[in-house]
C-alpha cells in the first residue's frame, strides 16, 4: 500500500558517483503521489545537473545558503519546514562528518541542522571510508542524535573495490521511506499527555520547595510523540525547555494544577508521566511572608499522587500508561514495585546518583520495565534519542 501519496519531501543530493541514483528516487517519489524539492550540494552538480533534477521533480532546485533572488525566503529555514521529512541521498562522509560535529557552512547542512523534522541518510562512499573508525563515530554519534541510516549495502564500486559502502537502491529507499509513513498512519489522530518538569509547592508568596528537574525528557518525549503524528498535549511545571510549536503545552506550578490539567485533558491513547512530582506540600500554606526567624517548622502532608490517580482511573485511563522512577538504590527493585502499586503498564527507572545522566545533563540511560514481559535497558543516549527509543517502543506497542 503507498502512504506516500500526498507527502512532502526534501531531498538532499551531496557529491558522489551515486548521485546518479537519486535521479531514480526523484521519479519514485513523483511516481508514488509525493512532492519532492531538491538542494543540491556544489559536488553534487559536478555528477547531476540542475537541469537534470527540474526535469523530474518538477520543481526549483536549490543550490546557494543565501540567494538574493529568495532572500526574505530565508530557504534553509522555509524548505526545513515545508518538508515532511528529510532525505540526504548520497549522504558522503565529509556530509557526515559535517553534520557530526554541527557545521552548516551550505545550505545542505543549515537545512538540516535547522529542521526539527525527521532525517534520513542514505551514506555511499568507499569501503575504507565506510570502514574507517572517524566516519564509523560519525555515524554513531548522528544515530544519538535521532537521525537514521539507510544502508549502505555490500557490492562492488565504481572505483572498483567490493565492500559495504554502496548507496541502497532507490527502490529500497522508498520501501523505507513509505514504511515510516504507514507507521505514522497508524498512530495518527491518537492521543498522547506528557506530564514534564518539576513541581513547585508553595510554603508563602515567596517561597517554595521543589526539586533538581529541568523537564528536558519529557519534553523531547512530547516533541518525539509530536514528530510521529501525534495529537500530544505537554503539561509541564516550571521549565526553560522548548516545545514543538504544535504541541499543546499547558504551564502549570503544582501538583494539583497538574493533575486537574491531566484530568481536563483525558481521554487519550498514551500518557507518559517523567514529571517529578514533589511528594510533598506543605499543611498550611501562609498567605503572608514568613518573617526570619531562628527556627522554622514546616508541616508537610503528602501530595496528590498523579500517576496512581490517574492508572486506575475507572473511565478515564489510558490505554497506555507509562511512569517514570529517579532511583538512587534498588532500582530494579523500587522500579517492580512501582509497576505494581501504581498499576501502570510500564515504568522507566534511571539511576540519578550518577553524575554524567538525569538531572543536569543532556544525556541519560534508562531501564524499561514492563507489565508482562522482562525489563530492558536503553544505554547512555541524548536524552532526544532516548525520547525517540521510547517513541518507537509506543508506537510498537499500540500498534
Amino acid at each position: 500500500m503507498n502512504f506516500l501519496d500526498r507527502k512532502k519531501i526534501l531531498l538532499i543530493i551531496c557529491g558522489g558517483i551515486a548521485a546518479y541514483k537519486a535521479l531514480e528516487v526523484i521519479r519514485l517519489i513523483k511516481k508514488n503521489g509525493a512532492q519532492v524539492k531538491t538542494v543540491l550540494t556544489e559536488n553534487a552538480k559536478k555528477f547531476v545537473t540542475p537541469l537534470s533534477v527540474v526535469s523530474l521533480s518538477q520543481e526549483k532546485v536549490y543550490t546557494q545558503l543565501f540567494d538574493h533572488e529568495n532572500e526574505a525566503e530565508m530557504d534553509h529555514i522555509s524548505l526545513s519546514r515545508w518538508a515532511d521529512l528529510i532525505l540526504i541521498a548520497p549522504a558522503t562522509a565529509n556530509t557526515i562528518s559535517k553534520l557530526s560535529y554541527g557545521l552548516a557552512d551550505d545550505l545542505a547542512t543549515t537545512v538540516t541542522l535547522a529542521s526539527n523534522k525527521k532525517i534520513f541518510l542514505a551514506p555511499a562512499m568507499n569501503v575504507r571510508m565506510w570502514e574507517h573508525k572517524s566516519n564509523k563515530d560519525n555515524i554513531q554519534k548522528l544515530k544519538t542524535f535521532g537521525y537514521e541510516m539507510i544502508g549502505p549495502n555490500i557490492g562492488d564500486m565504481a572505483c572498483g573495490e567490493y565492500g559495504e559502502g554502496k548507496m541502497s537502491e532507490p527502490t529500497e529507499i522508498l520501501n523505507y521511506l513509505n514504511q515510516y509513513f504507514k507507521k505514522l498512519k497508524n498512530v495518527n489522530k491518537k492521543r498522547a499527555i506528557v506530564t514534564a518538569g518539576p513541581t513547585q509547592e508553595f510554603i508563602d508568596p515567596v517561597r517554595y520547595i521543589t526539586n533538581r528537574s529541568s523537564g528536558k525528557q519529557g519534553f523531547e518525549i512530547a516533541n518525539s510523540l509530536n514528530r510521529n503524528g501525534f495529537d500530544t498535549t505537554l503539561i509541564s511545571g516550571p521549565s526553560n525547555q522548548i516545545a514543538d510549536p504544535n504541541i499543546k503545552l499547558i504551564k502549570v506550578k503544582t501538583a494539583e494544577e497538574m493533575y486537574e490539567e491531566t484530568l481536563n485533558n483525558l481521554p487519550a491513547d498514551v500518557a507518559v508521566f517523567s514529571a517529578a512530582v514533589g511528594d510533598w506540600k506543605i499543611k498550611n500554606y501562609n498567605k503572608n511572608k514568613i518573617k526570619k526567624k531562628d527556627n522554622l517548622v514546616l508541616n508537610l502532608e503528602k501530595n496528590i499522587d498523579i500517576l496512581n490517580n490517574v492508572s486506575n482511573h475507572n473511565s478515564l485511563r489510558p490505554k497506555l500508561v507509562i511512569g517514570f522512577a529517579a532511583e538512587t538504590m534498588n532500582l530494579e527493585l523500587n522500579a517492580k514495585n512501582k509497576l505494581t502499586e501504581k498499576n501502570c503498564d510500564w515504568i522507566i527507572a534511571n539511576d540519578i546518583s550518577k553524575k554524567d545522566i538525569g538531572f543536569e545533563s543532556n544525556e541519560n540511560s534508562v531501564s524499561i520495565f514492563y507489565k508482562n514481559q522482562d525489563f530492558e535497558e536503553i544505554k547512555k543516549t541524548s536524552k532526544s534519542n532516548l525520547a525517540d527509543k521510547i517513541v518507537e517502543r509506543i508506537i510498537n506497542h499500540l500498534n
